[in-house]
C-alpha cells in the first residue's frame, strides 16, 4: 500500500505530465499568420582580446566567427570591436550607445584573457585593458535585458559588479584566482550557436543554460582525457544576486535552486515554433512559465482547489497567447 506522501507525489508527476501535455497542445495550435517569423529586438556586441600569439588568436577567431554566423542566422544586429590601442575607447562609445536604449535584448560577448594582481580584475585588450569596475560603470546605465558571457581567465571577477535584475551573467571561472587559459568559450560558442547536442529538453533549440551546462561538461571531459587537474570553473548568474551558480547543481534533484530559470529561456537561435512568436508574445509567455513554476513550488502550502484555481488562470492565458483573436 502506497503512503499518503507517495500518492501525493504520484499526483503531482500525474498533474504535471498532463500540463507539459497542455503546454504542446496550445504550441501546435498556433494560427496560421503566425507563420512567418517575427523580427527580433535583439543586439550583439562583441568584444575579441589581444590574444598574445597566433594560437590563442586562431582560437579567438574561431569563437567569433561561429557566434556572427550565428547572429546572420538568427536576424540578430552584431557588432565586433577588437583591431586596434583604440579597442577601450570604442567599448566605451557602443556601450554609451547601447544605454539609449530601454526596450529589447543586449548580449556583450568577451573573447579573450583576463588578469587579476590581487587587486582588480582586467580584460586585456590591445590598448589600455579595462577593469570590472570600468565595465560596471560603463554598464550601469542600461536598462534592456542584458546578457553579458565571458568565458575567459578572472572572468568570475566580473560576475558581481555586473550582476542585477533583469541581467544573466556567465563567467569561465568561479574566482579571479583561476587565471589560466579557460577553454569553456571553446565550447560555448557552437553550443549557443544552436547545436543540438546540447538541447537536453528536445525542444529543437538551445537555451543559455543548456549551452552553459553543455559547454561545462565539455571542458571537464577535456580535463579527465588529457588527465589534468582542472583549472577552470564555469559560473552562471540570472537571479541578480551575484553569487552564480556551477553546474554541478543543475544535476542535482534540488528543489532550491535561485539561478537557472530565466537562462533556460533565452536562445540565440530559436527552433522554428520559437520563431512564430513576436518580442511581446515571447516576453508574456517566459513571464507565465515563471509565474507556472512558482505555483508548483506553492503547492505544498496551497489548498487544493486555489492550486488548481490559480493552475487553470495560468493556461488560460498561455491559451489564449497563441490563440487567434
Amino acid at each position: 500500500m502506497k503512503r499518503n506522501d507517495e500518492i501525493l507525489m504520484t499526483n503531482d508527476e500525474g498533474m504535471w505530465k498532463f500540463v507539459s501535455l497542455c503546454l504542446l497542445v496550445i504550441v501546435f495550435m498556433m494560427p496560421l499568420d503566425l507563420a512567418i517569423a517575427a523580427q527580433r529586438d535583439v543586439e550583439m556586441l562583441i568584444v575579441t582580446g589581444a590574444p598574445g600569439d597566433d594560437e590563442y588568436a586562431e582560437k579567438f577567431e574561431k569563437q567569433v566567427t561561429t557566434w556572427k554566423t550565428a547572429c546572420v542566422k538568427s536576424g540578430i544586429a552584431v557588432e565586433v570591436i577588437g583591431k586596434d590601442e583604440h579597442d577601450a575607447e570604442a567599448l566605451e562609445a557602443a556601450l554609451k550607445k547601447v544605454a539609449t536604449k530601454s526596450t529589447g535584448q543586449f548580449w556583450l560577448v568577451l573573447i579573450g584573457h583576463g588578469t587579476f594582481d590581487n587587486r582588480e580584475v582586467k580584460f586585456n585588450l590591445r590598448g589600455p585593458d579595462v577593469s570590472a569596475k570600468q565595465f560596471a560603470a560603463w554598464c550601469q546605465p542600461i536598462q534592456r535585458e542584458f546578457i553579458f558571457i565571458d568565458g575567459g581567465s578572472c572572468s568570475a571577477g566580473f560576475l558581481q559588479p555586473l550582476a542585477g535584475q533583469q541581467r544573466i551573467i556567465m563567467t569561465g571561472t568561479k574566482s579571479a584566482d583561476e587565471i589560466y587559459y579557460t577553454r569553456f568559450g571553446e565550447f560555448f560558442a557552437p553550443a549557443i550557436a544552436g547545436d543540438l547536442a546540447a538541447d537536453l529538453n528536445q525542444d529543437q533549440q538551445v537555451s543559455l543554460l543548456e549551452a552553459f551546462r553543455h559547454a561545462c561538461k565539455q571542458v571537464a571531459n577535456f580535463y579527465e582525457t588529457e588527465e589534468r587537474l582542472a583549472t577552470e570553473h564555469a559560473l552562471i548568474d540570472d537571479n541578480g544576486d551575484g553569487l552564480g551558480a556551477r553546474s554541478e547543481l543543475f544535476t542535482a534533484a534540488t528543489q532550491d535552486l535561485k539561478d537557472g530559470q530565466r537562462s533556460a529561456q533565452v536562445a540565440l537561435v530559436l527552433s522554428e515554433e520559437e520563431k512564430k512568436l513576436t518580442d511581446a508574445q515571447r516576453v508574456k509567455r517566459d513571464a507565465l512559465e515563471l509565474k507556472l513554476e512558482a505555483l508548483k513550488h506553492q503547492r505544498p502550502e496551497l489548498q487544493k482547489e486555489d492550486y488548481y484555481r490559480q493552475l487553470e488562470v495560468i493556461l488560460r492565458e498561455l491559451s489564449a497567447l497563441y490563440s487567434p483573436p
